[in-house]
């Protein structure tokens, strides 16, 4: 008899924790079944260059704060759809991708093609520092599947240099440019602001641009030919960290330190050494870890918060002069490797 009501008082036991579970909307269910999918984000650089790997820290450093699993894309050895491509499909190709964020190398066919059939697939994309087409995402075109396109204002930027080195040029002379590659937004949008800034000095002639396709050294042949052929040359702009090495060597080969008057992009340990040293005269700093981190950020409130993504997301930039380059407050812009 006591068996028989023992039996019987645990079976009430067992029936009033069901009920207790059912009356408060709790399921009976292991709690790792609800816990949320983590997300797998794809870093794509568009080269080996300290710009990028300070990118990759902003987008780690997100990461770990937003529990995302972020895998980096090797990074190509040179700028070109023909090496970044590859990697890009072989990095995906892992399979479980939620969204890639990429330094594009092509403003054209060559990349939009590749990344609208990962964004087909169902795999969201952000480009950062470089954007597809005009980049402009929020009209109706081959080219404006990207979440946004998040990066410098480099019209903008170009613009400020231009102006600046007008000024340490006295408002007149000859001056050029070497870029890296003509079908790059970035370095486009440099040189086209850089043109405003100078137009509004009647006494500047602009004598040339070159490429040099990120090759340091064939950035120096370039500058040191214009060198020859203009003795006078006031300025130069070096759109890029091997574009403003491959200057500033020409001209300290050449003997003009100093009377050639060089404006620089990026703010490298090398480039900022070279205007401690007298060699450069200004660089501009983006804010490259800001890029990685809120590509980081915003795609991981796309996907949890379902927010919207604005379609461009700036990210300022600061100007290292001769002044404030030893400024404490401004160390903390010089990219990192």
């Amino acid at each position: 008899m006591k068996k028989s009501l023992l039996i019987l008082f645990s079976v009430v036991l067992l029936l009033a924790g069901g009920l207790s579970a059912f009356a408060s909307g709790q399921p009976q269910q292991p709690a790792a079944s609800t816990a949320k999918k983590q997300l797998n984000f794809v870093f794509m650089p568009g080269i080996v260059d300290p710009f990028y790997y300070t990118m990759q820290k902003g987008a780690e450093k997100a990461a770990k704060k937003y529990g995302v699993n972020l895998i980096v894309g090797e990074y190509p050895k040179s700028w070109s759809p023909s090496q970044q491509v590859p990697i890009l499909q072989a990095t995906v190709a892992r399979g479980n991708i939620d969204m890639v964020f990429i330094a594009p190398t092509s403003t054209g066919p060559a990349l939009i093609a590749p990344l609208k059939k990962l964004y087909d697939s169902g795999i969201e994309i952000i480009t950062v520092d470089t954007f597809l087409g005009d980049g402009d995402y929020s009209k109706q075109s081959d080219y404006s599947f990207p979440l946004a396109y998040i990066g410098s204002d480099n019209v903008a930027g170009g613009k400020l240099v231009g102006e600046d080195l007008a000024k340490l040029i006295g408002g007149k002379g000859e001056v050029y440019i070497n870029s890296t590659n003509p079908d790059v937004s970035s370095v486009n949008g440099r040189i086209k602001g850089f043109k405003q800034g100078i137009s509004e000095y009647p006494n500047i002639k602009l004598v040339g641009v070159d490429y040099n396709l990120d090759v340091q050294q064939k950035a120096e042949q370039q500058a040191s030919a214009i060198l020859q052929k203009y003795p006078h040359l006031a300025g130069v702009f070096g759109t890029n960290l091997y574009s403003a090495q491959g200057a500033y060597h020409a001209v300290v080969n050449a003997g003009l330190t100093g009377a050639v008057k060089i404006a620089s992009w990026d703010a490298t340990k090398d480039l900022i050494d070279a205007l401690k040293a007298g060699h450069i005269d200004m660089t501009l700093a983006q804010k490259p870890a800001d890029m990685g981190y809120l590509a980081v950020e915003w795609g991981y409130k796309y996907f949890t918060d379902h927010a919207k993504v604005p379609k461009h997301i700036g990210t300022g930039f600061e100007l290292f002069t001769k002044q404030n380059v030893n400024d404490p407050n401004m160390q903390q812009y010089i990219y990192s490797k």
